[in-house]
């Protein structure tokens, strides 16, 4: 693939700490960085992908083949419909088949729920196998694909099975981004701000010098240059957060801010919200959360309506769900028991946590991002 923007700088390495360190490279043309990432001892590699990546998919087949390798590939679903035990019981099917072995791999190519399953894939057969994440979309480079969470739904929610899998690479190549439809850019950005609330305020600063120049439909240099550094700072916080964290067990709750009242909203409306657009509406929920709790102030509130608003984030949801919602939430992976879990602001890059909150505070909190209720789905 070719670049027209920013290609001409060299690619960035993230390495991400913890027992087994990898690198994610962000940057352009990446796909001779992948044999490098795969290893010498890998014979047989499989590529997951949707439709939509077919002759992407073809491409980086002809690619390793033409090094040695024998590759398969296994189209999927698009977007959560490739999150299931069905479509990850096919993949299986096709490493059984192929007879894969513990020192053969995986590729997962494509946007956040196919990089998902990708992972799941390779941490269930053999009871753990190599996989490589090659996202697509700015979601999954920023998010999905970086930190070994994998995962599939069930009709109870979402990612309720899956496995702690670090990949052995991540290649963020920044090229696959000037293809991407701009409700995907935009979707993205949820987790980029996200990034930045959490624990880099210069994140925030960038977007909202000039948050037009991100999501037009044909962004400047200049506009893709910015682009790039919010990936790589965005990466940056995530990698410290799982290299010090891998399993959730403490710091890295800290990367689920807006997602419990997020992944509801994902649940209530069937997965026909856009993962970004469900958990912009999740961070402003917890925003008044804080608030309301006596922990945040007013302006950091407004801050988060107006940076997300600014690149074209839904921040309220409908007022006539708030049964539904708290059962979803109380599903959510972060619960503990019936005591319900939030991470929280006590300022910027000041998270914490809020456990077991009157629910008249929840409710309250509903309220401020409640609006009549349009039917339409956002994004």
């Amino acid at each position: 693939m070719s670049s027209t923007h920013g290609g001409t700088a060299g690619p960035t390495r993230i390495t991400v700490g913890g027992t087994a360190p990898y690198d994610v490279v962000v940057g352009h043309r990446l796909l001779g960085e992948l044999p490098g990432l795969l290893g010498e001892r890998v014979q047989r590699v499989l590529i997951v992908h949707p439709g939509a990546l077919a002759t992407s998919a073809e491409a980086v087949r002809e690619d390793l083949a033409g090094l040695g390798y024998e590759v398969y590939l296994a189209e999927v679903p698009e977007a959560e419909e490739s999150k299931t035990a069905q479509v990850a019981g096919f993949c299986w099917q096709v490493l059984g088949q192929a007879g894969f072995t513990r020192s053969d791999a995986v590729v997962g190519l494509g946007g956040g729920a196919t990089t998902d399953l990708a992972g799941f894939v390779a941490a269930t057969w053999l009871r753990g196998i190599a996989v490589v994440q090659v996202p697509t979309t700015l979601l999954a480079m920023v998010d999905a694909a970086v930190g070994g969470k994998t995962g599939i739904n069930t009709a109870e929610g979402k990612n309720l099975v899956g496995a702690f899998h670090p990949p052995v690479g991540v290649l963020c190549d920044l090229t696959a981004l000037e293809t991407l439809p701009v409700n995907d850019r935009v979707a993205g950005l949820a987790e980029v701000i996200k990034a930045g609330f959490i624990a880099d305020p210069r994140i925030l600063e960038l977007v909202e010098a000039d948050p037009a120049a991100l999501v037009a439909a044909e962004p400047t240099a200049e506009a893709w240059a910015t682009l790039r550094e919010l990936v790589e700072r965005a990466v940056r916080v995530k990698a410290e957060v799982v290299g010090q964290d891998l399993r959730e067990a403490g710091l890295r709750e800290i990367l689920n801010y807006g997602h419990t009242f997020g992944h509801a909203i994902e649940l209530t409306e069937r997965f026909s919200w856009r993962h970004g657009a469900a958990v912009a509406v999740g961070m402003v929920y917890a925003a008044e959360l804080a608030r309301l709790a006596g922990r945040l102030d007013d302006a950091v509130v407004a801050r988060h309506r107006s940076v997300l608003e600014s690149v074209g984030l839904p921040t309220s949801y409908r007022e006539d769900r708030w049964d539904q919602l708290l059962v979803a939430m109380r599903r959510d992976k972060k619960t503990r028991g019936d005591l319900l879990r939030f991470v929280v602001l006590d300022g910027i890059a000041r998270p914490s946590r809020l456990e077991g909150p009157d629910p008249t505070l929840l409710a309250a909190a509903y309220a401020e991002v409640s609006r009549p209720a349009s039917g339409a789905v956002l994004l």
